[in-house]
């Protein structure tokens, strides 16, 4: 698999224990395998960590078809991942990119940002520039405090903890929670960008499966029980990335299991706004009697990503080490970004966007939906998410989707491989996450065309 770049440079291998028991032979026999893999440089080990590709005898990337900068949203660098490099991955105007989950620039509402722009300068003038109290502009968390009432969820405006994007949120909380060696449950796969957050603060990472309609519940007790986590990260509305949702039982007993086990949950928003097929999903947030659920919410899918803008509601016994943790991260997001943002909102002009993102997005959904289902290839199964961005794929289990990775770049069609969404070496690998945010309607048919094309194709 290495010499026919199936693994790629500095891939994570399986453990010992997961080989053993996959070809179910004796562990000594994996370790003496793996150290002459490694007699022959094919692998190098990291202490504590595990056995990698090597990259001298992998397959040569840089020479190949597939160019190693292509958009990939806010996927992290992490050792398993041959393909990032710094998050970006170029791309050509011949690409069809179905690994982004951001919006194209020309879907941005740059004329009524930029009126409402000038019109916060000329009324704050100097003021606009100044710092903001580290909590947020209370004004813009009036504003929020309106927004939310959408999503059945009611709070004052000193719950409000304004951020600069959604990452920047999961950061400070664990800043403000964690400590080296304190465990983080996850869903197992889960957004990148979390697993690479809670590693950089020295947080163990316990991964649960997900079921059809959420995470299991069973399993999560266990690792409730066994490592009394400070956190459990979640995205319980189309799950990024398999668009899974959870069921209103499943997130009462959450909530539930939450309180049991004295953990707090992290509700990341990721874009339950976009639901296509009226699921009506109401946050955990809503269920929350207990102040175990702190809800986050960034602004980048529907509107302007680089503005890095978002929020979180905060329990109150937390409030004092956010606001601290916020402070010495970077003090607070722009004011200017703050003013004008609450300007936009209630102008009603944030509802007017919104009105518009969706029915683009919609109609990317229903299409990507009814070119599947008509030449979604054989033994290949699929998620129905019912909204938000992305379509989970579920390949045969022993298919190479690195390698097609790189065979459907060459024919201008690229993806995420579901293997980076997992915080450790997962024990499968025949995922593909598709998303259509960064597709025009009119070359999404064309693209799983091909796409399904090529899956086939490379499966012969």
């Amino acid at each position: 698999m290495i010499e026919k770049g199936t693994l790629l440079s500095d891939t994570k291998l399986p453990s010992v224990r997961q080989i053993s028991s996959m070809l179910k032979i004796n562990s000594v026999t994996v370790i003496n395998c793996y150290r002459q893999l490694e007699s022959k440089g094919y692998v190098y080990t990291k202490p504590g960590s595990g056995t990698y590709v090597s990259t001298s005898l992998s397959f040569n990337y840089e020479k190949s078809n597939c160019d190693k900068n292509v958009f990939l949203d806010e996927i992290y660098p992490n050792d398993d991942m041959f393909l990032i490099n710094n998050g970006q991955i170029k791309i050509d105007a011949n690409t069809i990119n179905f690994a982004s989950s951001t919006p194209t620039s020309d879907l941005f509402p740059v004329e009524d940002f930029k009126l409402v722009l000038n019109e916060v300068l000329d009324r704050d003038m100097g003021n606009a520039f100044n710092y903001q109290e580290s909590q947020g502009y209370y004004p813009l968390r009036s504003s929020i405090c309106t927004l939310l009432k959408n999503y059945q969820i009611n709070c004052l405006e000193e719950s409000i903890q304004i951020i600069s994007g959604a990452q920047q949120g999961i950061d400070i909380i664990a800043k403000a929670l964690l400590n080296q060696g304190d465990y983080v449950i996850t869903e197992s796969p889960t957004y990148t960008g979390a697993i690479a957050v809670f590693k950089s603060r020295g947080a163990e990472i316990a991964d649960v499966d997900l079921d059809a309609d959420g995470i299991n519940l069973d399993l999560l007790e266990y690792n409730l029980k066994k490592y009394s986590p400070k956190l459990i990260y979640t995205i319980p509305s189309f799950h990024n990335p398999t668009g899974i949702s959870y069921s209103q039982q499943k997130r009462k007993n959450l909530i539930q299991l939450a309180q049991k086990y004295n953990t707090y949950i992290i509700e990341d928003d990721y874009v339950s706004e976009l639901d296509f097929e009226g699921k009506n999903f109401i946050p955990l947030r809503s269920f929350d009697n207990w102040d175990k659920v702190i809800f986050l919410k960034s602004f980048s899918k529907i509107f302007m990503p680089g503005l890095r803008f978002g929020f979180m509601t905060v329990p109150p016994k937390l409030k004092k080490h956010i606001l601290e943790a916020k402070h010495s991260t970077d003090i607070s997001t722009s004011g200017l970004i703050q003013r004008t943002f609450d300007l936009y909102i209630r102008k009603g002009l944030w509802q007017k966007n919104f009105n518009n993102m969706y029915e683009i997005y919609k109609k990317r959904y229903l299409k990507t939906i009814s070119t599947l289902d008509q030449n979604m290839p054989q033994n290949v199964l699929y998620h129905r998410s019912g909204g938000g961005l992305n379509i989970w794929l579920s390949l045969p289990y022993s298919y190479m989707v690195n390698s097609l990775l790189e065979y459907s770049t060459s024919n201008n069609i690229v993806f995420a491989p579901g293997g980076i969404f997992y915080s450790s070496a997962p024990s499968k690998l025949n995922n593909i996450r598709l998303s259509f945010a960064a597709v025009p309607i009119e070359k999404i048919e064309p693209g799983i065309e091909k796409l399904c094309t090529l899956i086939s194709r490379f499966y012969k």
